[in-house]
C-alpha cells in the first residue's frame, strides 16, 4: 500500500501542474483574442470612416460634374450669342461700306 500513495500523490501533482499551465495558455489566449477583437472594432471603424469619406466625395463629384456640365452649356449659349453678334456686326460694316462705296461713287458723279 505504501507504493500505491505515492504514485497517486505523484500523478495528482502532475494534473495540477498542467491544469495550472493550461489555465495560464487559456488566459493568455483570451488576452490575444480581446486585443484581436479590439484591433477588428478599430478597423471596422475605420472602415466606416472611410466609407463615409468615400459617399461624400462621389457626392461631390457629383455635384461637380452637373455644375460643370451647366458651365458648359452657359459657355457654348454665350460662343453662340458672340458669334451671331459677330455675323450681325459683319453684315452692318458690310453694308456701311457699300454705303461709304456708293456715296464715293456718286460724289464724283455729281461733282461733274
Amino acid at each position: 500500500m505504501a507504493v500505491a500513495g505515492p504514485a497517486v500523490v505523484g500523478l495528482e501533482r502532475k494534473p495540477e501542474g498542467e491544469a495550472a499551465e493550461l489555465k495560464k495558455r487559456n488566459e493568455e489566449l483570451e488576452a490575444e483574442l480581446r486585443e484581436i477583437r479590439q484591433r477588428e472594432e478599430r478597423m471596422r471603424t475605420e472602415l466606416e470612416r472611410a466609407w463615409e469619406r468615400l459617399r461624400v466625395a462621389e457626392e461631390a463629384e457629383e455635384r461637380l460634374c452637373f455644375q460643370l456640365g451647366e458651365l458648359e452649356a452657359e459657355a457654348v449659349e454665350q460662343v453662340r450669342d458672340y458669334h451671331a453678334r459677330i455675323r450681325s456686326l459683319t453684315a452692318e460694316l458690310s453694308q456701311a461700306h457699300n454705303l461709304l462705296v456708293l456715296q464715293t461713287a456718286a460724289s464724283p458723279a455729281a461733282r461733274s
